[in-house]
């Protein structure tokens, strides 16, 4: 068939591309050396999260053109663009956090954007950490043009002194300073060999765990999510990906077919399973309001209740995700955890098939003991439990992998801080007790603004030995390399007036991780007349974008989301 007879009569890209009138566009596509074959096959944006911010990004770029490749050889178009990336590890401790959270849904509404403004028809994205996988996840649904998603891959791990690191190792390494029991040229040898390659924090937190998603939720193809960033496989599953991505075309399979409301338990079963970060618990409500349907923070931890935690990453456990991969990836995981009734195998993917049928020639892997079969868990129950009482009305999220029963029940004076420079300070200065609850608070999705992450200070504190020895609550958030009986999303937050925001010092706070609660002892009345003694205190955000995510970003129970979602939808941009 001639190029010029390929049916676009239901692509968006027949808006620019077809047509006499549509002279004038064509005219922008020849300028770019494209061939009248090319500019009447379908155009499929290939969108990546490059940037030269932090290791987790700097080789999407290497990817994008495989990923281009492999469009261009099943007869489509691929037209490459960037977004932006804030990267965690960099952001993290200082103001710059602020930016994280809020940068996720600059990547969902900037690639929204870029494939509505210029008519594409089906979307490859490629991410690499924290924030822009739940990102480029919720463009894909938003839009609901056939997608896929990819990984940019985890890094490999460090070697310090014939011993593997993290850079979590490095975290924990300044609180080891702090109290003496390191010094700083063994520290300034730690930092230079912590990250040795590209690719995303090497263990099971956010990035690796929202890979995970990707691949349980239907987005991702097989395997391809957990190849580390170095390896040339990658290439392989990025050409793949492009190949694919013009099957779905043809056969219309869509973003909105393959996340259900089954498929998101399949991904928050993955996130217990792994031991993986509390922000799935802040993601995966958010993928689902994209395609209108509830699934809170509730519905996630009611998942995470019922799913055995099997595999033994850190930071809880002993291996990496670079480990995982080697002896079988994450369908290694997902075939114990189907076999096991613990996964929807019926769910569609991008690969057309089911996981059902996506894993139907998996096999056990008996020599390993990096994933565990689902019938002889490491815990019963998953390696992240949602809390709430009357400190959580609204929720809270605490993850125990790695933590023995015994330590999963925490009572203790509060002492307040009022954001986290505050408590990392008497944290440095050690001014605090053990026995202590460390409350961190407006840091809330609206009174950081930005929801910052605390990673700094829960470090610290276990490098100096006192991880266990004081709890922390906080209605911001933990990252995925945060160990310890740490609690973060408590809502609702501080700056809208939620019982975090009433807390005093010497207030007594119980935490039961083994019965789901977060309590704190003040009867109702009593937090009643707090509340009406309570005043709204404002934050430096008065102007800019943190200004304008602070005006419309909703609750954390519901994903910390900023638009109406899928359920307000009339139509949606793939059927214009």
């Amino acid at each position: 068939m001639d190029a010029r007879q390929t049916d676009k009569s239901k692509l968006p890209s027949r808006h620019v591309t077809e047509g006499p009138e549509r002279a004038p566009h064509r005219s922008y596509l020849y300028a770019m050396g494209l061939t009248t074959e090319q500019i009447h096959q379908p155009l499929v944006g290939v969108a990546s999260c490059w940037n030269e911010a932090a290791p987790c990004n700097i080789s999407l770029m290497r990817q994008a053109q495989a990923v281009k490749k492999g469009v261009a050889a099943a007869k489509g178009t691929p037209r490459e663009f960037c977004t932006i990336t804030v990267t965690d590890g960099i952001a993290m401790g200082h103001g710059g956090m602020r930016a994280s959270l809020p940068s996720r849904e600059v990547i969902a509404d900037s690639v929204e954007l870029t494939i509505r403004g210029h008519s594409y028809d089906a979307l490859v994205g490629l991410a690499g950490c924290d924030k822009s996988l739940p990102g480029m996840m919720m463009a894909m649904v938003r839009l609901n043009v056939p997608s896929i998603f990819i990984y940019g891959g985890s890094i490999l791990p460090g070697s310090f002194r014939g011993r593997p690191v993290t850079v979590q190792d490095l975290f924990e390494a300044v609180g080891k300073v702090a109290v003496g029991d390191m010094s700083l040229d063994d520290l300034d040898e730690l930092e230079r060999v912590a990250c040795p390659s590209a690719g995303a924090c090497g263990a099971q937190f956010t990035a690796n765990t929202m890979a995970t998603v990707s691949e349980a939720i239907g987005l991702a193809l097989p395997y391809s999510a957990g190849a580390p960033a170095p390896y040339e496989i990658r290439d392989q599953f990025c050409a793949a990906a492009g190949e694919k991505v013009m099957e779905l075309i043809a056969k219309n399979i869509r973003p909105r077919d393959i996340v259900t409301r089954k498929a998101l338990e399949n991904a928050a079963a993955t996130v217990a399973a792994s031991g993986g970060s509390t922000n799935a618990a802040l993601h995966l409500p958010a993928i689902a309001h994209e395609c209108g349907i509830e699934f809170t923070l509730f519905d996630v931890a009611e998942i995470f209740r019922k799913t055995p935690y099997i595999a033994d990453l850190k930071p809880g456990g002993r291996y990496v995700a670079k480990d995982m991969f080697e002896v079988g990836g994450i369908p290694l995981l997902m075939k114990t955890l189907l076999d096991h009734g613990y996964l929807h195998g019926d769910c569609l993917t991008v690969t057309g098939r089911t996981i059902a049928e996506n894993l139907a020639k998996v096999a056990w892997n008996p020599d390993q003991d990096v994933v565990r079969p689902a019938d002889q868990p490491i815990t019963v129950t998953g390696g992240v439990v949602g809390l709430k009482g009357n400190l959580a009305p609204e929720g809270a999220i605490v993850k125990v992998a790695g933590m023995p029963a015994s330590s999963q029940v925490f009572t203790g004076p509060a002492r307040v801080f009022d954001g986290e420079e505050a408590c990392f300070e008497a944290v440095q200065n050690r001014t605090y007790k053990p026995g202590e609850v460390l409350v961190i608070r407006y840091e809330g999705p609206k009174g950081g603004p930005g929801m910052r992450e605390m990673l700094s200070t829960t470090a610290a504190l276990y490098g100096q030995g006192m991880g266990d020895k004081v709890a922390l609550i906080t209605d911001g958030r933990f990252s995925g390399a945060t160990r310890g009986f740490c609690v973060g999303h408590v809502g609702p937050e501080a700056a809208i007036g939620g019982p975090i925001g009433l807390l005093r010092d010497g207030d007594i706070i119980t935490l039961d991780a083994i019965k789901g609660t977060l309590d704190v002892a003040l009867s109702d009345e009593e937090l009643a007349q707090r509340r009406a003694a309570w005043t709204p205190r404002g934050n430096a955000a008065t102007s800019g974008y943190l200004w304008k995510y602070a005006q419309t970003v909703g609750p954390a129970v519901n994903g910390a989301v900023t638009h109406p979602g899928g359920a307000r939808e009339t139509q949606s941009y793939a059927d214009i």
